[in-house]
């Protein structure tokens, strides 16, 4: 009975003085019956079909919450790359749709619906190309709706057409909204060696290798593992990871038990659990301080990345052996604007932009939620986004560009996002150009790495 006692007294802190929670319950639709060469059929296709399997997702996971007192952040749909189904469709349509995915996403009560999305990453189809144009249109006219782009793989390389294309889109974005800090931008991300399970926005699509339907999961966390490390401020490396793993087992649990329970009332397969540590803005919830409790006196300084590895690997670690289908992400998030600790690393001068860069080549994803300066070139972006799937390419991992040149800002401004968004500090980027590299196009062939067969 003791036992029992702790472990609940355990789970009833990690809730309410850690700011455990599951980060989002994402449900995943294949659209892929839904393509019709007559679009407006096609459209009242997708939206009845999301509707359909959706109808009951928000009212579940709040039931669930409310039943097991463990916070269900948000509530999404993920749904087949919308490039894939629109045939020979128009620009205009296909800003169509993406009010359509939009109005189904406030008719569910839904807080995102990604997969406005195009793999590009070898070439670019009909289909791909009429997406492509559409996006900074579509994202500056829906609220929920959240797009990827796939520019490269290490089995394929990196596309510099689809790559130079991006960096346009980005720029057109954020001007589309200046009046909103850029905030189009915020609902954009752009891959490398993207996942088809990936629960969190805005990068989630529902890949071709998945089912009709289904449920992932996304935990949290960030708060439990620095509570956990601050209790044990004497330990050394190697039993700082073993807190960590321990710690992200016991996470992983909650948050398979959580994401089991939603599933099945839902009358739907279980997916994966994706169990990347996601900071937001709460007090004591940031990765950044994670790596301050590890040792650093600010997280940029010389060691973070040393420190980063150790709790991403401890991370996976803990997870794999606490989940039956561990997917998506998995390791550790480092969006700037959501994160306390990275903002503050930033204004103090200790975390720049190349760190950062440098940062995504042993975490789990890549450049995330980074505010720039209004006047970045769209060339200079395409550039960002090259060295960033560079480093997927190679390291055979999957990384990701989610930044926000915000329009009349400069070096040094805060901007607000608002809500789960946060607010970030600009950052300037080097002065010299990168527009020769970008205009030669092409593709960069995939690496030695991918000769593996």
């Amino acid at each position: 009975m003791k036992v029992a006692l702790d472990e609940m007294m355990e789970t009833v802190r990690m809730i309410q003085m850690e700011n455990l929670d599951i980060r989002t319950v994402t449900m995943g639709i294949s659209l892929s019956d839904c393509a019709d060469s007559d679009f407006e059929k096609m459209n009242k296709m997708v939206y009845d079909k999301i509707i359909r399997y959706a109808s009951r997702l928000k009212e579940v996971a709040e039931d669930v919450e409310k039943e097991y007192g463990i916070p269900i952040i948000n509530k999404r749909v993920s749904i087949t790359p919308v490039a894939e189904i629109l045939g020979k469709a128009s620009v205009q349509q296909a800003v169509e749709l993406a009010k359509t995915l939009d109005k189904a996403a406030i008719e569910l009560g839904i807080d995102f619906i990604g997969g406005y999305s195009a793999l590009v990453h070898k070439g670019i189809t009909t289909g791909e190309q009429t997406l492509l144009d559409a996006l900074p249109e579509a994202l500056s006219v829906t609220e929920r709706v959240c797009s990827s782009i796939s520019v490269g793989t290490t089995r394929a390389g990196i596309n510099m057409d689809a790559v130079r294309k991006v960096g346009e889109i980005i720029k057109e974005a954020a001007e589309r909204t200046k009046n909103q800090n850029g905030i189009a931008c915020a609902k954009l991300v752009v891959f490398c060696n993207p996942v088809e399970d990936n629960p969190f926005m805005a990068g989630a699509f529902h890949g071709s290798g998945e089912g009709e339907v289904v449920l992932n999961v996304g935990v949290s966390g960030p708060g439990v593992v620095l509570s956990a490390l601050k209790r044990q401020p004497e330990a050394d490396l190697g039993e700082v990871s073993d807190i960590i793993k321990k710690t992200a087992f016991k996470i992983t649990r909650a948050g398979e038990l959580i994401g089991r329970v939603v599933a099945e009332r839902l009358d739907v397969p279980f997916g994966i659990l994706d169990l990347s540590l996601a900071p937001t803005n709460a007090m004591n919830d940031s990765v950044a301080e994670i790596l301050e409790e590890i040792g650093l006196e600010r997280v940029g300084t010389h060691g973070t990345i040393a420190a980063l590895a150790l709790m991403n690997d401890a991370v996976k670690k803990g997870g794999a052996m606490a989940s039956s289908y561990v997917g998506g992400l998995s390791g550790a998030f480092i969006p700037v604007s959501e994160d306390n600790g990275m903002i503050k690393g930033i204004l103090d001068d200790s975390l720049t932009l190349s760190k950062l860069e440098a940062m995504t080549c042993v975490c789990s994803v890549g450049l995330d939620m980074i505010a720039l300066s209004g006047d970045v070139t769209a060339a200079t972006l395409s550039a960002i986004i090259a060295d960033e799937a560079a480093i997927g390419m190679i390291n055979k991992k999957t990384t990701a560009v989610r930044v926000i040149p915000v329009p009349g800002k400069s070096e040094g401004d805060m901007v607000e996002f608002g809500g789960l968004l946060g607010r970030a500090p600009v950052l300037g980027v080097n002065s010299f150009s990168s527009d020769k590299l970008i205009r030669r196009g092409g593709r960069i062939p995939a690496p030695l790495q991918s000769l593996i067969n």
